[in-house]
């Protein structure tokens, strides 16, 4: 009994001492992690473990024993993923042992909100100051276990111009001495393409590598709409890429010039395989399928003028029941095979259309409704053949893609010629609804 009473009254002892201790050393480790000498030694040990050239923390305030936070953190001109980051409203908490590793260990640090712009970047030599001989039993670097931002932008360069993800929850992880992305929320902006809701995205860029685990999208407010996306792409001396993207029912009008918009819908479906030697599109390879549903074509004045001079105003608007066509390229040739497109009834178009460089060719069936040809005199001869419902030609394209020309219109115009009373009716009809208009606007 009297030995089990020393040990209690010598733990005892040792707590009394402990909490005298903390009590003495607490405010003296305020005093250290809120003072600027602190500040400037995490700042170096941060931006060297993000591998910046240097970093600001704005004035530290510990907000508990091992917690504290920072209005900002800023710092620039990054070396490797990370090219700038503006970080705001920062609680960060410290695990001491972590120096066991010689590393500041954050285990867990929280942003308010904040800006990660992130780079693919060719790795060069880091500069290495000169170390004091005590070095060896301080910290080598800061190590941050978890890191989420929430809202948070993550922004990159594309065409000149800023794009990335914007209002989304973010959390970065380490992976070795480099780190993983991982978003969901928010918006993806770039340039040449709409704005799509981020669903979810996971991203890991080394010193060789990007790779993108997964990226899904929400074109606009359609939830049944998806895209899909992953894929590597070199960082370091091999730079090829190798990415698949797949998507469902996107509304193709958001992908169109704006003039085209109020004319053209449907959604559309497919995948895109992508190679190539680098990220330019001069090294690129791919294959891609694409399927329209409920394709929709509209008010277009090509379609007007057509339905004015055949005098069949079912032909202002066209409901396609099948619009698909595969595409492969390889740089500067492409092809656009297996084109199906057809409204049922009306018209149907079959074949093939080469492009290199800007050079065109190709040849396409095209199958037209006999009562839409009632406006051509002896229609049987340009549309010679007669089979699934419509009358058939063969047309072949030649030209380039800033001038494309085909050479079905002279048909028509020889036959035409050979018939003045019908090229009459049409000049005539369309002179009346020439004067139609100039009247209609007086």
């Amino acid at each position: 009994m009297r030995r089990k009473g020393w040990v209690v009254a010598a733990v005892a002892a040792l707590l009394i001492v402990g909490a005298i201790g903390i009590a003495w050393l607490n405010p003296q480790l305020s005093h250290y992690i809120e003072s600027d000498r602190f500040r400037a030694e995490l700042e170096k040990e941060t931006a060297k473990g993000l591998h910046f050239p240097d970093g600001h923390y704005a004035p530290i305030h510990r907000k508990g024993f091992l917690t504290a936070a920072s209005d900002r953190f800023q710092a620039d001109s990054g070396r490797k993923a990370l090219r700038a980051i503006d970080a705001q409203g920062i609680t960060a908490r410290f695990n001491p042992w972590g120096a066991f590793f010689r590393r500041w260990q954050l285990d867990d640090v929280h942003i308010d909100s904040g800006e990660v712009e992130i780079q693919t970047y060719t790795p060069i030599p880091e500069p290495s100051p000169a170390k004091p001989w005590f070095h060896v039993f301080l910290p080598r670097r800061v190590y941050l276990k978890h890191v989420e931002a929430n809202p948070a932008d993550v922004t990159w360069r594309f065409r000149g111009e800023k794009g990335g993800f914007f209002g989304t929850r973010l959390a970065i992880t380490p992976h070795g001495r480099d780190f993983n992305y991982q978003a969901s929320g928010g918006t993806l902006k770039m340039a040449l393409i709409p704005n799509l809701q981020l669903r979810d995205t996971h991203l890991l860029i080394t010193r060789k590598l990007l790779t993108l685990y997964n990226l899904d999208l929400q074109p606009g407010g359609d939830a049944s709409g998806s895209i899909h996306a992953a894929g590597t792409a070199g960082t370091g001396g091999d730079r090829s890429v190798d990415f698949t993207f797949s998507f469902e029912r996107v509304p193709v009008e958001e992908w169109l010039p704006k003039q085209w918009r109020e004319h053209v819908s449907g959604k559309a479906s497919g995948k895109i395989l992508w190679r190539g030697k680098n990220s330019k599109l001069e090294s690129s390879t791919g294959k891609a399928t694409l399927r329209v549903d409920g394709g929709r074509i509209i008010e277009l004045p090509f379609l007007e003028n057509v339905a004015k001079i055949t005098k069949e105003k079912a032909l202002e608007r066209l409901t396609l029941n099948d619009c698909s066509f595969a595409l492969s390229w390889n740089y500067p040739r492409a092809e656009i095979k297996n084109i199906v497109i057809e409204e049922k009834g009306k018209f149907r178009a079959e074949g093939t259309i080469q492009v290199e460089k800007k050079a065109l060719s190709g040849v396409i069936e095209l199958g037209v409704a006999r009562h839409l040809l009632d406006w051509l005199p002896k229609p049987e001869e340009v549309f010679p053949d007669e089979h699934d419902g419509y009358l058939w030609t063969t047309v072949h394209l030649s030209g380039t893609t800033d001038a494309p020309q085909q050479d079905l219109s002279p048909r028509i115009m020889e036959v035409l010629k050979e018939n003045p009373g019908a090229a009459l009716g049409l000049l005539l009809r369309q002179f009346s609804e020439w004067l139609k208009n100039v009247l209609g606007s007086g």
